[in-house]
């Protein structure tokens, strides 16, 4: 199958899933995807999880928070937070299987320009991790052992804080750029 096909498919696939709003069904689809998978469905199915686990922790506990200070029941939400939970997996699952099967820059070469923006995600994204890299070399040099959870957390805050005014940069330089060459009607 070639790489558009490929990429076709997860479409589909995605578009289903968001369509799809019972429990059984997408932990079947879930399964599904788990065999497509081949033999590195565990590495992927560890890589998923760990990739989705704080933000469902977040939104789960969050929700069932709100519920219960609201003084509601918490057992109708057990129904909704299980459709959402299985449903992010999947589509991280989904995700990640794709990028490990295809190369999307090739998957795209029907569509020029979706390639370009490709290309210019790809290279954002190794930017941003070239910087976090940098970052947590800075860190290992400037503290003494591992460093305890405060400085941790104030590493990952000042991370956080630079890696936001790099993007915040780009975008006014890029704006500007485009305002300059008579983009903007203002």
């Amino acid at each position: 199958m070639t790489s558009a096909r490929w990429l076709g498919a997860y479409l589909l696939a995605v578009l289903g899933v968001g369509l799809v709003h019972d429990a059984r069904a997408l932990a079947i689809g879930l399964v599904l995807a788990l065999g497509l998978a081949g033999p590195q469905r565990w590495r992927l199915l560890r890589r998923c999880v760990v990739a989705v686990l704080a933000f469902n922790l977040a939104v789960s506990g969050g929700w069932l928070l709100q519920v219960w200070l609201q003084g509601r029941p918490l057992a109708p939400l057990a129904e909704p937070l299980l459709v959402m939970n299985l449903r992010v997996l999947l589509l991280v699952l989904l995700g990640l299987g794709l990028v490990a099967r295809v190369n999307v820059l090739q998957a795209l070469a029907f569509a020029p320009t979706l390639q370009f923006l490709a290309t210019l995600a790809a290279g954002q994204a190794l930017v941003f991790a070239r910087l976090v890299r940098a970052h947590g070399l800075a860190f290992r040099s400037r503290t003494a052992g591992a460093g305890g959870l405060r400085a941790r957390a104030r590493h990952g805050a000042a991370t956080a804080s630079h890696l936001l005014d790099h993007a915040v940069a780009g975008a006014q330089a890029s704006a500007m750029a485009v305002r300059a060459r008579g983009g903007f009607d203002d």
